[in-house]
């Protein structure tokens, strides 16, 4: 028997400072810390229009850690939803604003936007075609240039990341 996963709740992150870290993520995503826990120097955080208690922790454990290098065994990247294509062209304003832009690419079903934080982790910024547009695109993991100016104009305005809490 598989286990009955619904989603991804949260992701938690080692960091080398935490207040950096705190800073980088409020700047980038408004986030809210929603807990600390001082004996772990650790810190929750909640995405501004998530119904998680928390959607990422990071736990600070000081300048002397090691870097992970790219390309070695661990996490890659992790990947935060928007609600509209907009949301993406916002989201490159606000990363290439804090030096942490990186790149973007179109996936087909997804269109995505690159970041990285003070520490280097990297994640994604996506945002998701209506289910009913996926077409070819349903079973297959395609890497292509984005043109963000056409997918606006194409789906402007238009909501997938289904119900959401209003912030």
């Amino acid at each position: 028997m598989t286990v009955p996963v619904v989603r991804l709740n949260h992701a938690v992150l080692f960091v080398s400072d935490l207040e950096r870290a705190l800073a980088f993520y409020t700047a980038a995503f408004g986030v809210e810390v929603v807990a600390r826990e001082p004996r772990a120097n650790a810190a929750f955080l909640r995405m501004p229009r998530s119904e998680n208690h928390h959607d990422l922790g990071l736990f600070g454990i000081g300048a002397h850690a090691p870097a992970r290098q790219p390309g070695t065994v661990g996490l890659y990247h992790l990947a935060w939803q928007v609600d509209t294509v907009e949301d993406l062209e916002a989201a490159r304003t606000t990363l290439a604003g804090l030096d942490a832009y990186t790149g973007e690419s179109s996936h087909g079903a997804t269109k995505s936007i690159y970041g990285v934080d003070p520490d280097g982790n990297e994640f994604e910024v996506m945002w998701m075609l209506p289910r009913a547009d996926w077409g070819e695109f349903e079973h297959s993991a395609t890497t292509e240039r984005l043109d963000l100016a056409g997918e606006i104009d194409r789906w402007g305005g238009r909501r997938t990341a289904g119900r959401l809490v209003e912030g």
